[in-house]
């Protein structure tokens, strides 16, 4: 069981690093214009799914939080903050304790988005996320407590929104790393993915900032199962 949920983490931070491509981004200005900080969102947000390096996951989440401070009424900057951090988590070779530290200060971004009325579904997916990273800082003293939630909050967000194929994502993920004593793994998890899919290719955001992610980490998944049914 160890070995499958500590899998979990290494297998979430290769198919995120896996998930981006390679753009650069300005950072955003207090001073600048609502169509200049579009702009600049809309580069920042590129350079962080651009990126799978920790140093350069937080240098992007520093830029959200001068983006924050630009526009404190946004909830995106706060969520794409906690977004960068939580990555940061999954590629990051620190201790566990300083990994902590990363996802506490990951929630809070994430509360103050929240606070700010963002997207409850998109929220919970991420809140869900960073759970999958707290359970794979300690994967044996952990599971119990967390997989469950992360289970809860994908259940609430898909309620919210049964559209939001990120939650699809995400709860198939947490299924194909669970034991399969304990209903899970790949084969379990092969119809979930599936379904991700399926909402993936319906799905368009609402504007060019809102999230998009997962598309790329769910095509890598999908290959693999296809690569093992050629073998």
């Amino acid at each position: 069981m160890k070995t499958a949920l500590f899998t979990l983490a290494l297998a979430a931070a290769s198919l995120a690093a896996r998930a981006q491509t390679q753009l650069a981004a300005p950072a955003a200005s207090a001073e600048a214009p609502a169509d200049a900080y579009t702009a600049q969102m809309t580069a920042t947000i590129a350079e962080l799914m651009s990126t799978g390096d920790p140093a350069a996951l937080r240098a992007v989440a520093a830029k959200l939080e001068r983006a924050a401070s630009a526009r404190p009424a946004d909830w995106l900057p706060r969520y794409y903050q906690a977004y960068a951090l939580l990555i940061n988590v999954f590629q990051s070779k620190e201790e566990a304790d300083a990994k902590d530290k990363t996802l506490d200060q990951a929630e809070a971004a994430l509360a103050q988005a929240r606070k700010l009325h963002g997207d409850e579904s998109e929220l919970l997916v991420l809140q869900a996320y960073i759970y999958q990273a707290r359970l794979g800082v300690a994967p044996t003293l952990r599971a119990m407590k967390y997989s469950p939630l992360v289970n809860e909050a994908v259940a609430q967000a898909k309620r919210l929104n049964p559209a939001n194929p990120r939650a699809y994502l995400v709860g198939a993920n947490n299924v194909n790393f669970m034991p399969k004593m304990f209903g899970g793994g790949p084969e379990a998890a092969k119809p979930l993915y599936e379904e991700a899919q399926a909402k993936y290719t319906a799905f368009q955001p609402s504007s060019p900032l809102m999230p998009n992610w997962g598309q790329r980490q769910l095509q890598a998944r999908l290959q693999q199962y296809a690569a093992a049914a050629t073998n």
